[in-house]
C-alpha cells in the first residue's frame, strides 16, 4: 500500500479519525458544496458531488447535512463561496506536500499553511514546485478476502483500471480520472466493497523516510490536515509499516 494510504488506514483503525469527526464533517461539507455549485446538485450528472456525497455518508453524515449542503452550492440556501488552492511543499526528509485547500480567504490560509510548515519542520514552496512530482489518480483500495488477483484483474482492466498492486491484506486499483466511476461501477456489480475509493494524487517517485525524520514529517503531515481549509494532504514519502505502527501510538 503506498506510504500515505498506509498511514490514513492505521489512523483510522486506531480511531484517530473518530476523534476529528466534526472536523471532516466540516471538509466533506465544503466539498460537496464547491461540487455542486461547479456542475450542478444532480450527483446522477455529477461525478464530483457523487464522490464527495459518498465519502460523507461513508463517514456516517446526515442525509440532512449533506442536503443543505448541495443547496448551499446551487443557491438554494445562502452560502460561502470558496476558492480551490494548492499549497506545495517539502517536510522533513525532502519529502513533497501538496495540500488541496478550499477556502473563503485566501491569504488567511496561505498564511496559515506557511506558518503549519515553519514550525514542523517543513517550508512551503512556490507553485509548480512539487506539483510534477504527481499524478492525478482515482484510487481504490480493496481487501483480498473477497476476490482473487486474476478475476480482479479481468473486471478491472476492461474499465479502465492501470495498475494493480497486491499487497499482504490488499489490492491498490489505480485508474485515469475519467475511469473512476466506471471501474466502481463494476467492481459494484461485482458485490465488492472497498475500504477507500477517492480521486487523490499519486506520487511518482518516493522517498524512503526513518527516524527522527519519519516522525517529525507524519507530525507535519497531521497538522496539515486538521488545517480546517485542507481537504487533503499529498506526500511522497516511503515509511516501514513498524515505524508507522509506532508512530501512530505517539501521535
Amino acid at each position: 500500500m503506498s506510504g500515505h494510504s498506509k498511514w490514513a488506514s492505521i489512523k483510522h483503525k486506531k480511531g484517530a479519525a473518530d476523534a476529528k469527526r466534526g472536523r471532516l464533517f466540516t471538509k466533506f461539507m465544503k466539498e460537496i458544496t464547491v461540487a455542486a455549485k461547479a456542475s450542478g446538485g444532480d450527483p446522477d450528472m455529477n461525478p464530483r458531488l457523487r464522490t464527495a456525497m459518498q465519502r460523507a455518508q461513508d463517514a456516517n453524515m446526515s442525509k440532512d447535512n449533506i442536503e443543505k449542503a448541495i443547496k448551499k452550492g446551487t443557491g438554494e440556501l445562502p452560502g460561502v463561496t470558496y476558492e480551490e488552492l494548492a499549497f506545495e511543499g517539502y517536510g522533513p526528509g525532502g519529502v513533497a506536500i501538496i495540500v488541496d485547500a478550499l477556502t473563503d480567504n485566501k491569504n488567511r490560509a496561505a498564511a496559515e499553511i506557511r506558518n503549519i510548515f515553519a514550525k514542523r519542520n517543513g517550508n512551503m514552496a512556490g507553485s509548480g514546485s512539487v506539483a510534477w512530482i504527481f499524478s492525478a489518480k482515482g484510487y481504490i483500495l480493496l481487501n483480498k478476502d473477497q476476490i482473487s488477483e486474476e478475476e480482479l484483474f479481468s473486471i478491472s482492466v476492461d474499465v479502465g483500471a492501470e495498475d494493480i498492486k497486491t499487497g499482504d491484506k490488499n489490492y491498490e486499483l489505480f485508474c485515469d480520472p475519467k475511469d473512476f466511476e466506471n471501474l466502481k461501477a463494476a467492481l459494484t456489480a461485482k458485490n465488492l466493497t472497498w475500504e477507500t475509493a477517492e480521486l487523490t494524487k499519486i506520487p511518482n517517485s518516493t522517498i524512503k523516510v526513518t527516524g527522527n525524520d519519519a516522525k517529525q514529517l507524519l507530525a507535519l503531515i497531521e497538522a496539515l490536515e486538521d488545517h480546517e481549509d485542507a481537504q487533503k494532504v499529498h506526500a511522497n514519502f516511503d515509511i516501514p509499516d513498524e515505524v508507522l505502527e509506532e508512530i501512530a501510538q505517539e501521535i
